[in-house]
This record gives C-alpha cells, structure tokens and sequence, in this order.
C-alpha cells in the first residue's frame, strides 16, 4: 500500500465534511472529476470503501468514519504546521490585544510589550487589565497571562513561568512582634487579609511535606495586592503575594521574608489563547518573547 497523497485525503475529508462530491469540489475549488479520481484512488489504495454514494447525499461508511477521525486531526495538525511556518518567515503585523492581571500587567507585559514593538514596528498592542475573568473569545482578545493553576477549558496554553508565592512584614514591625518560626506561630500575628483574593485568610503552606492551610487574621483587610503590599511596608502586618510582586521591595531591604522553609509549590504562570484560531505571527512570535524573557526573571 502506497502512501496517500494530501490532495486525495483532502478530497475524502471535503466529501464527508459536505455530503456530496460536487459540494466538496466546490469547497475544494477542483473540478468534480478530479475530486472524484481522488476518492477512488484512496479507496483503491486502502481497499476498502470509505464514502457509500447515492443519488442525494455521499456519507461516510463505517470504515470511512473510522478513516475520517484520524485523517482529520492529521490534517488539521499539518495545516497548523504549514501556518506556523508561514508565520516565521512572514514579518508580524497588525493590532495584538493583550489581557492580564493589575498586578501583573505594569511589572512585566508592559516593559515586554516595548521591548516587542521595537523589534516589530509593524505591530500595534492593545493591553487590557483586569483581575476578574475575561473571555477572551467573547471580547476578542488574542492572548491572556495569567497566574496559577488554569480551570479545564477549550483554551490552549503555555506555561512561560514558575513563581514562588512568599510571605513578608516590615523591619519594623518584625523587630516590634518577632519573626513567626512556623505557619502556626501566624495565629497570634496582625496578619493583612486581601479580601478579593480565591486564597483570601486561608495561607497555603507545606508542613513536613505535606500541603497545609493556615487561617489567618487581622486589623486590615483589603481588596487589591497593591493595598496589602503597602499595608505591609507600612508594618501593619504580616502579608502574603507572589514574590514577582514585591521582589524590588525585598530588595531594597523595605520587607523581609518570613516562612521561606514552608513556602507552598510554585505555581505557573500561562499565556493562553482561543484554541478555535491558527495563531497569527504576531502572537506566536509575542508568546515566544515573553517566554523566553521571562527565564531571565527571578521568581
């Protein structure tokens, strides 16, 4: 049995898809007989009938259903595959829209979206901010980052990061309080609740291996990072954010980490987009950047 050519297994996959051999050489822009000496040279080929015809409708036959499935995805692969690399010879161009957390947004997409439009003068970025959830089908978007464990859906995804989730107070307010030795000592600290947040006053931590929530509590709570963080800097408490969030601030000795030897897995960072589209080149080339940019970052 010889191998298939492309243009045969297109021709059967267009008659399944369509019903009919006119309505797939129609579709397939090829003439009716030449749609037609494609099925019958698969079908001789396999040996074995894939489409039953009739004078109404052609469909698709046990054998040529089972066919179907398995041609289809191919197809469907290698298409994805000729775009790709049409995409890397074809310079980028048009209106990129970009979504992604407050807190995220103005520490790392915007400083990589300029580092991405120099490359690209052809590319216009359009960035919305929000913490709440976006369908990005819905509002046409065609790229989300986002933080943490993704919910099962249709979206497709790539993981660009990993990043540590830490726990933090003030030099003052550790030299007034002490420093908390264990995930349990946080029961008798003033500790910064961020209201909006899914982990909210239960902390994750990993006591002797094992996964571990603490519920904490406190004189202020508030509903965005930006108010926590501060809270923190300005010793209310003890707080808890992604490390990428107040990296500068550790580094410039304005807040301490506490509880590093119980620190929770890290967790992923993604860009996500609609698995209904072939990617054009300038998201594929903005997630490859930002991919690559962001192992040069210390989570």
């Amino acid at each position: 049995m010889s191998m298939p050519r492309l243009e045969d297994l297109e021709a059967f996959i267009a008659i399944a898809d369509k019903g009919s051999l006119t309505a797939a050489a129609r579709h397939l822009g090829r003439s009716l007989p030449s749609v037609s000496r494609s099925l019958a040279a698969l079908e001789n080929d396999l040996g074995v009938e894939l489409i039953a015809r009739t004078t109404r409708r052609s469909v698709a036959t046990e054998a040529g259903l089972v066919f179907y499935r398995r041609v289809g995805a191919a197809l469907s692969e290698i298409e994805a595959a000729k775009r790709e690399a049409l995409n890397r010879h074809s310079e980028p161009s048009g209106l990129l829209r970009i979504t992604s957390s407050t807190g995220l947004g103005p520490l790392h997409i915007v400083p990589a979206v300029s580092a991405f439009l120099e490359l690209h003068p052809k590319v216009d970025v359009e960035l919305d901010l929000s913490d709440g959830y976006v369908d990005l089908i819905d509002r046409g978007f065609d790229l989300a980052i986002r933080t943490g464990e993704l919910p099962d859906s249709s979206l497709k995804a790539k993981r660009v990061a990993n990043f540590r989730r830490v726990v933090f107070a003030a030099p003052s307010y550790l030299a007034r309080r002490g420093r908390p030795e264990t995930p349990d000592d946080l029961a008798t600290h003033e500790c910064i609740v961020r209201t909006a947040a899914q982990e909210g006053d239960a902390w994750s931590f990993l006591v002797d291996g094992r996964p571990t929530v603490v519920k904490v509590a406190g004189r202020f709570r508030a509903s965005g990072s930006p108010a926590t963080i501060e809270a923190a800097v300005e010793g209310l408490g003890i707080a808890n954010a992604p490390l990428w969030q107040v990296l500068s601030l550790v580094d410039r000795g304005a807040i301490e980490l506490v509880l590093e030897a119980f620190e929770p897995p890290r967790l992923p960072m993604h860009a996500v987009w609609p698995a209904t589209r072939l990617l054009p080149a300038k998201t594929q080339l903005f997630i490859e950047f930002f991919a690559a940019r962001m192992k040069k970052e210390r989570f």
